[in-house]
C-alpha cells in the first residue's frame, strides 16, 4: 500500500494544493513555517480520520475559511502479479456539521470503521511528551495502536467512554441536587465491569506481545546498555473491577466522578527497574520512544495485509547521530515501506540518505 497522490483544500495554511508521491521515500524539504507538518497531518486525516496533534477538527480550516477538504488515493499490490487498485479516500469537515468521510466516494456509516483500513505511524519532536505528560496522553498512544490492531477493542473503548461519561454526569447532577438514585447509578454498573474487563485483558495480552519488540528496539539502539520496561498499572486486580466499583462509590459521590476502572489506569515506563520520566537522561528518553514507534510499526506490520505509512517529521533536528543511523539502516533493509521525511535543511536530508538505493522523490515547499 501507498499513498499515489494528495489533495487539500483550505486545510490549516493551504488554500489548495496538490501532491504526488512515489512508493518510497518522499523528503519534503523547506523553511520552518511553509507547511511541511501540515501536509503530514493532512496524510494523518486520510488514515485516522483525526489530526495528529489532537487539535479540534474545526481549528484545522484554514483561517477566514468555513469548511476543509484532504483527499487523497491509496494504491494496493499483493504482488507483482497482481493488477494494481486504487482507493480514494475523502475527508472533510464543515463548521457546524458533522464530519464527512467517504471511501471511493461512498460515505462510512461509522467513522471507526475506517480505522486500521490504511495504518499509519508518526514519529514526531513531541514523542517525548509520553514520558513526560500525564497517564493520559500514554493511554491515548497504546490505545491508538491497538484500534488499528482491532476494531473490537475500539468500539468497546468508545462504548465504554460513553458510559463514564454518563455516569459522570449522573454524579455531578447528585451533587448538584444534593440526592442520589442508586438504582440508576447502578445501571450503569453491568456494562461498565464487562467492557472494563474486557479492555484491560486485551491491554495486558497486548503488551505481551509488544513488550520484546520494544525492548529489541531499544536495545539496538543503546548498545543493549540498559534494561527497559512497561508496566500497565491498573486501578483493580483483574477480574476484580465489580467489587473495585462498588467499593469506591462513596468516593465517586464526594469527587463528582469515576474514580475506578480502564479510564484511570498508566502505563509506566522503567529503565533499570527505575521510573523513566524521573531517572532517564535525554538519550535515553529519545532511545525509548523511537524504539516505542518502532515496535508499533513492528506490531501494525504483524497483523496487517499491508506496511503502514511512516511519518517522520522534523526527526533530524531532535534526534542524535546513533538514532538517525539506526532509522536510516532500517530504511536501508527496506524494513519499511511508503516513508515520508520533513526536513528543514534539504542539503542535510541528501547526505544522511545518499547511500540508499532507494528511490528518493523530493519536494520543496515555497
Amino acid at each position: 500500500m501507498y499513498l499515489k497522490s494528495l489533495q487539500v483544500k483550505q486545510f490549516k495554511s493551504y488554500e489548495e494544493a496538490q501532491f504526488e508521491f512515489i512508493p518510497n521515500i518522499n523528503c519534503i524539504v523547506g523553511e520552518n513555517g511553509i507547511g511541511k507538518t501540515n501536509l503530514l497531518d493532512a496524510i494523518h486525516f486520510l488514515s485516522l480520520t483525526k489530526s495528529a496533534r489532537g487539535v479540534a477538527d474545526p481549528l484545522c480550516i484554514r483561517h477566514g475559511d468555513n469548511f476543509f477538504m484532504v483527499q487523497g488515493s491509496f494504491i494496493f499490490q499483493k504482488d507483482e502479479h497482481v493488477p494494481e487498485t486504487e482507493t480514494q479516500i475523502t475527508c472533510a469537515v464543515q463548521k457546524g456539521q458533522k464530519k464527512a468521510l467517504l471511501r471511493d466516494q461512498k460515505p462510512y456509516t461509522r467513522l471507526a470503521d475506517h480505522i486500521g483500513n490504511f495504518p499509519i505511524v508518526l514519529m514526531d519532536p513531541h514523542d517525548t511528551d509520553l514520558v513526560r505528560d500525564s497517564s493520559d496522553t500514554r493511554r491515548r498512544f497504546f490505545d491508538g495502536v491497538m484500534a488499528q490492531l482491532d476494531r473490537s477493542f475500539l468500539e468497546n473503548l468508545m462504548r465504554y467512554n460513553r458510559i463514564v461519561q454518563q455516569r459522570n454526569s449522573l454524579l455531578k447532577m447528585f451533587a448538584e441536587s444534593g440526592s442520589h438514585d442508586s438504582l440508576m447509578l447502578a445501571s450503569y454498573h453491568e456494562p461498565l465491569v464487562i467492557l472494563g474487563e474486557s479492555i484491560n485483558n486485551a491491554r495486558i495480552e497486548f503488551l505481551k506481545d509488544f513488550l520484546p519488540r520494544f525492548q529489541t528496539h531499544y536495545a539496538a539502539l543503546s548498545d543493549d546498555r540498559e534494561q527497559v520496561m512497561i508496566r500497565l498499572e491498573s486501578t483493580f486486580e483483574a477480574g476484580q473491577l465489580d467489587e473495585a466499583l462498588k467499593q469506591a462509590e462513596r468516593q465517586d459521590f464526594a469527587a463528582q466522578r469515576t474514580t475506578v476502572g480502564i479510564h484511570r489506569d498508566d502505563f509506566e515506563f522503567e529503565i533499570n527497574e527505575y521510573p523513566l520520566k524521573k531517572y532517564g537522561s535525554q538519550g535515553q528518553t529519545k532511545s525509548f520512544v523511537v524504539a516505542l514507534k518502532l515496535a508499533q510499526f513492528d506490531a501494525l506490520t504483524a497483523v496487517k495485509p499491508r506496511k503502514p505509512l511512516l511519518l517522520l517529521d522534523d526527526i533530524f533536528d531532535k534526534l542524535d547521530d546513533r538514532r538517525i543511523q539506526r532509522l536510516i539502516e532500517m530504511m536501508a533493509e527496506d524494513h519499511f515501506g511508503q516513508v515520508f521525511i520533513t526536513d528543514a535543511r534539504p542539503e542535510r536530508t541528501k547526505n544522511l540518505l545518499k547511500d540508499l538505493s532507494s528511490k528518493i522523490q523530493y519536494l520543496a515547499l515555497s
